[in-house]
């Protein structure tokens, strides 16, 4: 049965206006002090609630070497901000202010989005406070570099949507139809093209580390890798679907002096099948620093181990 324009209209509007009016007033608008013997100023972004005691979780870039600054709140609420810690890899840092806040928003599990989904962006951008957009799950399983002065670091499995992001909406909430936050809103990679970072049992260990001890020990490979469909021999031989296609090798990396090679399909670690990056991302934590690390890899019709053994992630 056909369902009229006009109430398919109304529908899309009401969950759209309704995770509007979940979010608005548990997203801040940040601004961060930046000190150092090269630059000084101010960055500005975003920043979603995460406990009542005044965490809010942001982007890690969008606090860059600042330690210090402030959150204002739609309802006119300013307050101090601390750095509590940050992760590079993620892209995700934890803030404090010094009073409490409005209540968290409920968190979901980005591992349940599918391509296609609605999301709707809540955040800062261009210093509009409380701007809101909404648009769909173009993919899934994203990587991304993010380039340094001093380093490259990989964010890997990154959500993509076509929901418009601008300069500020850094840090801002992505959330599904429910209003649940299943992202952190982290990039513009161009014209209806934005990334986030997924809310999912790897990032909560994330921000918990953060929260609690104000750093993740990483380890580090330095490969950006994106889902990739096993011809139909391999996936039978192998029994999974999908391995992570190499897109990248970092220069003077871990993966670089294992051998590993753009285009190189990763299957398995240490023996263990991989499906996603989120796999990946699972087994380089503290455990995996320095410890020898077996992958295997699809290469010109071959399957190939190499060696590899992570690093600790620097600042």
């Amino acid at each position: 049965m056909d369902i009229p324009e006009n109430e398919a209209l109304d529908a899309y509007s009401s969950v759209v206006t309704g995770v509007a009016e979940a979010l608005t007033p548990r997203v801040a608008a940040i601004r961060v002090r930046r000190r150092g013997r090269n630059r000084s100023g101010e960055a500005a972004g975003s920043a979603v609630v995460l406990t009542e005691e005044g965490h809010l979780i942001t982007n890690a870039h969008v606090l860059a070497g600042g330690d210090e600054g402030e959150a204002s709140f739609i309802d006119g609420t300013v307050a101090s901000l601390s750095v509590v810690g940050r992760d590079p890899l993620s892209d995700l840092a934890v803030v404090r202010t010094d009073r409490a806040t409005p209540a968290a928003p409920e968190f979901g599990d980005a591992d349940r989005l599918k391509v296609g989904s609605l999301v709707v962006a809540v955040g800062n951008p261009l210093g509009l406070a409380g701007s809101v957009t909404a648009g769909v799950v173009s993919a899934l399983g994203r990587a991304m570099p993010a380039r340094t002065r001093t380093a490259t670091r990989v964010i890997e499995d990154v959500i993509q949507t076509d929901a418009a992001l601008n300069p500020g909406n850094s840090g801002g909430a992505l959330a599904d139809s429910r209003g649940r936050v299943v992202g952190i809103n982290t990039a513009v990679a161009g014209v209806g093209l934005g990334l986030a970072v997924p809310v999912n049992a790897t990032t909560r260990r994330i921000i918990y580390a953060l929260m609690h001890d104000g750093r993740v020990r990483r380890a580090y490979l330095g490969l950006v890798s994106s889902p990739a469909p096993l011809p139909a021999a391999w996936a039978e031989r192998t029994g999974s679907r999908t391995g992570l296609r190499v897109v990248e090798v970092v220069t003077g990396s871990p993966a670089e002096a294992s051998g590993l090679r753009r285009g190189d399909v990763v299957l398995a670690v240490d023996v263990t099948p991989l499906r996603d990056a989120q796999s990946l991302q699972r087994l380089l934590f503290e455990e995996a620093i320095g410890s020898r690390m077996e992958i295997t890899v699809l290469r010109n019709g071959a399957m190939v181990d190499v060696v590899a053994w992570p690093t600790e992630l620097g600042d």
